[in-house]
């Protein structure tokens, strides 16, 4: 498969740190328009929450298994070079400091017949990343297009309507295997994925809440791009000299997952640590906590080819495998052939 190469991986995805106010306020510095926004308090015990532009800005999901909502003090809009934040405190209190990942797609999208149920989808091919809204019809099985026109190696769904879990598929535990984005569960056997591999126009859904009859449905959909994303597998050695994660570039962004125990998903990026060989500080996707500034054994670096572990935690790099995925900072090598720098 032919790949289109990324030499600025800033202009489709970045990690933007800010403080809160506790009034209206633009956060500028994104380098794009994102299509999909995820935040998190770091200083303070309140929920994820994930804006999209196929959704609209004012409509909200949790990284909980509530419903989505509707709000008017959180996002007010997707900007050229960032977004603009109500006075929610969730998002934006007074003394509080927030990270936001962002991902830039293709605005508000548009009608996808690819598959036995149509969709509304806002895709980057570039980039590998699609917003896919659909809604369900109870057929077993059912297949959706994402229109990354790749196959997807990572998809996440949330049902719209009902208080249930996120569902994850990973290319590296397959489509017989469930993950829940929001608990710590190991992996386990499913049916969501009607036991069939994506294909570069659709996914597949079989039975479980991934496809109730006129339940509405939002998947984020991730296929791997050269030297721009990563969605592999590791095996960790509960030493400090840990195991080596090649990605083909330096990464800005890591959320890795333990799938034989139950552990969290824990995320680390760039921004929030600026140097090698000091602590990692976890958020944790399935909780509401604040950043674990005092975790212990979170030691990493981030390299210009990977990533290596240093840390001997039980929840970062026992002897058990690990899904994970990944996005560059910047490239191991430009489409010119010189090494990249991190930008």
């Amino acid at each position: 498969m032919a790949y289109t190469t990324i030499n600025k991986s800033t202009d489709y995805f970045n990690t933007k740190l800010y403080s809160g106010n506790a009034s209206t306020q633009s956060i500028t510095g994104v380098g794009f328009q994102p299509d999909w926004v995820w935040l998190k308090h770091r200083n303070g015990s309140t929920n994820h929450n994930l804006f999209d532009a196929v959704r609209g800005v004012q409509k909200l999901v949790e990284l909980n298994t509530g419903a989505e909502q509707t709000t008017t003090d959180k996002l007010s809009s997707f900007d050229s070079d960032g977004f603009t934040l109500g006075s929610n405190g969730g998002i934006n209190g007074s003394g509080g400091t927030y990270a936001s990942w962002n991902w830039k797609a293709n605005g508000a999208g548009s009608a996808n017949t690819d598959g036995s149920i149509n969709s509304t989808v806002s895709a980057n091919t570039t980039s590998g990343f699609s917003i896919v809204k659909y809604t369900g019809n109870g057929s077993n099985p059912s297949t959706v297009g994402h229109g990354l026109g790749a196959v997807p190696k990572m998809i996440i769904i949330k049902n719209l309507d009902q208080g249930t879990d996120w569902q994850v598929y990973h290319a590296s535990t397959g489509n017989t295997k469930g993950l829940l984005l929001n608990t710590t569960s190991a992996a386990f056997t499913s049916s969501f994925w009607g036991n069939t591999t994506p294909t570069n126009s659709v996914f597949t859904l079989g039975v479980g809440d991934v496809n109730t009859n006129n339940i509405n449905y939002i998947a984020y959909c991730f296929a791997e791009k050269t030297g721009y994303s990563k969605f592999g597998t590791y095996r960790g050695n509960v030493t400090t000299d840990n195991t080596f994660i090649y990605t083909g570039f330096a990464p800005a962004f890591w959320m890795m997952k333990n799938i034989d125990d139950p552990t969290n998903w824990m995320m680390f990026d760039s921004k929030r640590r600026a140097f090698n060989e000091t602590q990692g500080y976890p958020i944790n996707a399935n909780e509401s906590n604040a950043e674990d500034g005092g975790a212990t054994g979170y030691n990493y670096d981030f390299l210009s080819n990977g990533i290596k572990l240093r840390g001997s935690n039980n929840n970062f790099s026992k002897d058990n495998d690990y899904i994970y995925m990944a996005f560059a900072a910047a490239p191991l090598v430009g489409s010119n052939g010189v090494t990249a720098k991190a930008r």
